[in-house]
């Protein structure tokens, strides 16, 4: 039997919230929106490519999204080294480069234990908690949050240009 990635999971919540909550569901929003773009396709489907020479793939970005999620609340915010699971020092595309049919299943599986994984690390934390970046100097977890929403939104635009390249769906 084939796998095909299954629905996204539910998400909601309220638009009348305290900022927590906001930030919250619209991370788990976009989140929901990437994985919604893979729903019903192949592992087959989601590693084909967009247009060479370009190596990106529905799959290949959601093994990116897992790295970043674990990097940044995990390694950048909470200060826990953790391994890149896609990333190497030798490979830094690896997430795209590697992305196969034969792991789909799992690779769509971490990033959704990914995600609960994530929301642990901060559940306590306040938005004003800070950390010093190595790139960016003293940043909040508000900023965290922030810049995981608007990295998930652009890659959600790579998703809709792969979902419909691959068959037609848009939307």
């Amino acid at each position: 039997m084939t796998w095909t990635a299954p629905a996204a999971p539910p998400f909601g919540g309220s638009l009348v919230a305290d900022e927590r909550t906001l930030l919250e569901g619209f991370l788990d929003w976009q989140r929901a929106v990437l994985v919604g773009k893979c729903t019903g396709l192949t592992g087959e489907e989601l590693v084909q490519r967009s247009t060479p020479p370009s190596m990106l793939s529905l799959l290949g970005l959601l093994r990116h999204v897992t790295d970043v999620e674990r990097e940044w609340f995990h390694g950048r915010f909470r200060g826990t080294p953790v391994p890149f699971l896609y990333r190497r020092a030798d490979a830094a595309d690896a997430a795209f480069d590697e992305a196969s049919a034969t792991t789909a299943e799992e690779d769509y599986g971490r990033l959704i234990a990914q995600w609960q994984s994530s929301r642990v690390a901060v559940a306590g934390a306040a938005l004003d908690d800070a950390f010093e970046d190595r790139q960016r100097g003293p940043m909040s977890l508000r900023a965290v949050y922030l810049h995981l929403i608007q990295e998930y939104a652009r890659h959600n635009g790579h998703a809709d240009l792969l979902r419909q390249r691959i068959d037609g769906e848009t939307g």
